[in-house]
């Protein structure tokens, strides 16, 4: 058997077994480890030992429990809380305000925290009631809160920019700085819609009444200032580690430190608070690590067939595609591969093949980094199994139907698009900032 029809065999008995409902990890690992004793006897077991030990190298890693454990901390002790009363005082009285204001709200808890399920979560609970009791429409809101709540895996700190990073061996600071533009540029958009909209159609998002409009100047100052508390918990991270004062992991402890005093000094700090934000940061941190340590070994198979070198001759040569098409059709098989998988698996299922690949063609690695992520961002909300769309319905209220769900996020999805084929047109969109502050 060649080693390119071991290779397919390996990626299709991975997806088969993936498409069966098998845990991510299980699935990786398993396939890989097959592999490994089937095509090199006993000396396969080196594998997926070589695999941890690198994991257990890794010193970045640590900036993973760091920031989800700052999420949590944010979340749970109700901070997130105080951006949304800001936003409903600030923005209630224009047209659309609180749906403008909700994508404002997951921009920073983006920047809080990194992962999309925290921003869903604070949206569904905080800022979905909120909007239906006002007159919002229930499936332009409904849109809006998973739109914004997708912005968490692309805004700095994201964790799975994280995860490319380590897998693609990229700067982790360039690629959080190479997400700032197109989130920035992804939510401006986002808003653009909703202003037009509902100026067009102003029973969408009808303004706040005249009595919640009524707030005396110094009462709004007080929100102002208790809103931008993640504001500061940000700055506190990141301006050390952009002007090159701290590592990434130092900058990640400050943060998940910062967090933890501010909800302590709110008298927010409860032992619940802190037992559910350390049982879940030891949850997910605890999965990321099983999928990276899978998707290690898979690849360490997989770059043995020389099935990238395989895959990239059956393109360049024998299909004859030039570059730009072959990214293009990267870009839609993770489109397909979102209606079933999740953003984590997506990028440890293909990173073996597509890193490499996109590499040999000549496109910079940083910026397939945020292509790939706005493109799982548009997955995750692709009808009919978007994870996004599922997380929705599970916390939505009862009068929101999954058609309401899918039907709602069609439009943000094309403006998403519309946001991709800039990004993918204008590259400097995502490499002037990293370029600018490394001076590359």
């Amino acid at each position: 058997m060649s080693y390119e029809l071991i290779a397919i065999l390996m990626f299709s008995s991975m997806m088969l077994m993936l498409m069966t409902g098998q845990r991510v990890f299980g699935a990786i690992g398993g396939v890989a480890a097959v592999a490994a004793m089937a095509l090199y006897g006993t000396g396969g077991v080196d594998l997926p030992f070589s695999a941890a030990m690198k994991l257990m190298k890794w010193y970045p890693l640590l900036t993973l429990p760091m920031f989800i454990f700052m999420g949590y901390v944010l979340s749970e002790s109700k901070i997130a809380d105080d951006l949304y009363k800001m936003f409903h005082v600030w923005m209630g009285p224009i047209k659309g305000g609180l749906a403008i204001g909700t994508i404002l709200l997951m921009v920073l808890v983006s920047a809080m925290n990194g992962l999309s399920v925290a921003g869903m979560a604070i949206g569904a609970t905080i800022a979905l009631p909120e909007l239906l009791r006002r007159g919002y429409d229930k499936r332009m809101v409904t849109g809006v809160v998973q739109a914004g709540s997708s912005l968490g895996i692309l805004v700095p700190p994201s964790v799975v920019l994280v995860l490319y990073a380590m897998i693609a061996r990229q700067p982790v600071g360039q690629l959080w700085l190479a997400g700032v533009m197109p989130g920035l540029l992804m939510a401006t958009l986002f808003i653009v819609y909703i202003a037009v909209r509902c100026r067009l159609q102003p029973e969408l998002g009808p303004p706040l009444p005249a009595d919640e409009r009524n707030v005396s100047r110094a009462e709004k100052m007080r929100l102002l200032r208790a809103g931008l508390l993640p504001i500061v918990i940000f700055a506190a991270m990141m301006v050390p580690f952009v002007n090159g004062w701290t590592s990434l992991v130092e900058s990640s402890a400050i943060g998940a430190m910062t967090a933890f005093m501010a909800a302590v000094l709110k008298g927010r700090m409860t032992r619940e608070v802190f037992e559910n934000s350390v049982r879940n940061t030891l949850g997910i941190s605890c999965m990321f690590m099983w999928i990276i340590l899978a998707a290690l070994g898979f690849g360490a198979v997989f770059d043995g067939l020389g099935a990238v070198k395989a895959i990239e001759n059956l393109f360049t040569n024998e299909l004859g595609l030039d570059p730009w098409t072959i990214l293009i059709l990267m870009q839609l098989s993770f489109l397909i591969m979102g209606t079933f998988l999740d953003d984590t698996a997506m990028l440890v299922i293909v990173a073996p093949l597509y890193v490499p690949l996109v590499a040999a063609l000549g496109f910079d690695l940083i910026w397939y980094g945020v292509l790939y992520t706005i493109t799982t961002q548009i997955a995750y909300m692709t009808p009919p199994f978007g994870y996004n769309l599922f997380l929705m319905r599970a916390m939505a209220p009862p009068e929101i139907s999954l058609r309401d769900i899918y039907v709602s996020i069609i439009p943000f999805a094309l403006v998403m698009l519309v946001a991709l084929a800039l990004v993918m047109a204008f590259p400097q969109i995502a490499l002037w900032l990293p370029g600018y502050v490394y001076g590359l």
